[in-house]
């Protein structure tokens, strides 16, 4: 790597902005920080922008811009807020690539914008391909935008590509850890609160795809994803549970030789390897130890225990705004969740029914992607009300 890239990071306050930021940490001849943006932790973010001094930073909630402009005024920091001023800031010279980490559909807007300025997009939002793929990768062709996947599950297959020597795959297995409720039955589950969905046993991630996790919708977001990213059928995307965390997914050929991806759960791997691609960098990580390890199991996922998993697929299949509707009611149903307000098999309920009433349109533009996340949210919203009485 000859120059120095520098780096927006959208979402730095969260879990893959704090690793990101991490990596730029371990090397800093090779990276430097542009724009950093916060929803609510003004705290976090000084603190952020006092180590990596960026340019720029955005408090996307005005009511704290006053406290983070007072506090980095003497660093020389310009401090922004709100959504409009990331969707700017994005497209400024001094970026080379933006880190898309913001949780949830409010990533799509400055991702887009990132893209119509030709920006290098390292993708860990996944969201934005679930409710807009056709629109996003449309975009992303017509300005010649490279998108790096940060998931290490779509990270692995990039990686697994790589090595094929264009050789075209046969079919892609994602690689599920289970996660909380793997081993539980559907009864034990369906009684659990939001403390014992929190507990992943393998990462460390933000409560929204914990719960994501739990419920195995954050793997059939991940199918979809896969459908947009590496232009794969769904037919041809297959899940498979895999509780140690190692293999992060597989690309099997016309030949059945299949090449995986594998090393310890970090999600500053991928993270670093979108960042510095092509090259591979060092990393202050836990290398894997497979003798220590002595085995890698793998098992089918229970569609009866973990319904929305079917959900994704089915939505992935109708196509058109269905995955839309989808993630905006499964946004809606998961911060219920988190609230107390419904239980954990009500999460899917509210997802099947939004998905079933929404209007369908089968060539969506950005304007009715945009109107199908109000509908379908507000729609989970009220069936949210009539559960929560």
């Amino acid at each position: 790597m000859t120059e120095k890239r520098r780096i927006a990071i959208l979402g730095s306050t969260g879990s893959i902005g704090t690793q990101t930021l991490d990596v730029i940490r371990q090397h800093p001849g090779h990276f430097g920080v542009s724009l950093l943006t916060a929803n609510n932790n003004s705290g976090l973010l000084i603190k952020q922008a006092m180590e990596f001094r960026p340019d720029r930073v955005v408090i996307c909630n005005p009511g704290k811009f006053k406290e983070v402009d007072d506090a980095l005024r003497p660093y020389g920091t310009k401090v922004h807020a709100g959504m409009d001023a990331v969707c700017e800031l994005v497209a400024d010279d001094g970026t080379d690539i933006v880190v898309a980490s913001m949780v949830g559909f409010s990533g799509l807007r400055p991702t887009l914008a990132a893209i119509r300025a030709g920006k290098t997009i390292a993708l860990a939002n996944k969201e934005t391909l679930v409710a807009a793929g056709s629109v996003v990768t449309e975009l992303a062709e017509r300005h010649g935008v490279s998108i790096l996947p940060v998931d290490s599950e779509h990270s692995a297959i990039f990686q697994c590509l790589l090595g094929a020597c264009g050789n075209k795959p046969r079919k892609i297995h994602l690689t599920a850890s289970g996660g909380p409720f793997r081993t539980w039955d559907k009864e034990r589950i369906a009684a659990a609160g939001k403390e014992l969905a929190l507990q992943h046993p393998n990462w460390a991630m933000g409560a929204k795809i914990t719960i994501d996790s739990a419920t195995m919708m954050n793997k059939g977001f991940e199918v979809i994803e896969a459908r947009w990213l590496f232009g794969m059928d769904p037919s041809k995307i297959h899940v498979v549970i895999h509780p140690e965390s190692v293999v992060h997914s597989m690309v099997e050929f016309e030949d059945g030789s299949v090449i995986a991806q594998l090393g310890t759960p970090d999600m500053r791997v991928p993270i670093q390897f979108a960042l510095s691609y092509p090259e591979r960098l060092p990393l202050d990580s836990r290398k894997p130890d497979f003798a220590e390890l002595g085995k890698l199991t793998f098992h089918e996922p229970d569609p009866e225990k973990f319904p929305a998993l079917g959900l994704a697929f089915e939505a992935s299949g109708r196509g058109g705004n269905v995955p839309c509707a989808m993630n905006a009611a499964n946004e809606a149903a998961v911060a219920a969740y988190l609230h107390d307000r419904i239980g954990f098999y009500d999460i899917p309920r509210i997802v099947a029914q939004c998905m079933e009433r929404i209007p369908f349109q089968d060539n969506p533009s950005i304007d009715d992607i945009f109107a199908t996340d109000r509908e379908a949210f507000t729609m989970a919203e009220e069936l949210i009300e009539k559960i929560s009485k």
